[in-house]
């Protein structure tokens, strides 16, 4: 949790700026039961200012597995994790059916750290598969810019 206070135009800025999706997983804010967190990409307690170069839109599942982490181990080597504002989601992860693929180290690793193809979350993508829901019109966008 956050100890800076994020004004509502800030909210408001990492809200459009992400197209409502999460900016990990692009689950949907209105495809879920519960309202996405604006979080800090850098946490607080490793110095991560609070202003929009270093702030993205998080479901909760995404950031409750995160927390204020910014690294993880993949096959013992530290690799940073995937960041929504340097990196270009399309360059690391790839959409497979329901399944989030990495195409990078830091991807595998915000995979892992995150827990984003585990059972649960991927019931929920087919859930929305099946309904015409996902990837939605934003994740579309969002998968084409390379």
């Amino acid at each position: 949790m956050s100890g800076s206070w994020i004004s509502e135009e800030l909210r408001r800025l990492v809200t459009s700026r992400a197209s409502g999706l999460c900016e990990y997983c692009l689950l949907h804010e209105t495809d879920s039961a519960y309202g996405f967190h604006v979080d800090h990409v850098i946490a607080e307690k490793h110095d991560g200012p609070t202003d929009d170069h270093n702030l993205c839109l998080c479901c909760p599942p995404c950031n409750r597995a995160k927390g204020s982490d910014i690294s993880t181990l993949v096959n013992g080597k530290m690799v940073r994790l995937f960041n929504p504002r340097i990196d270009i989601w399309a360059e690391h992860f790839a959409l497979d059916g329901i399944v989030i693929r990495a195409k990078s180290l830091s991807a595998a690793g915000t995979l892992k750290l995150l827990r984003i193809n585990d059972g649960p979350r991927l019931q929920l993508r087919q859930l929305l598969v099946d309904s015409g829901r996902f990837p939605s019109q934003a994740a579309l966008a969002r998968l084409a810019k390379l």
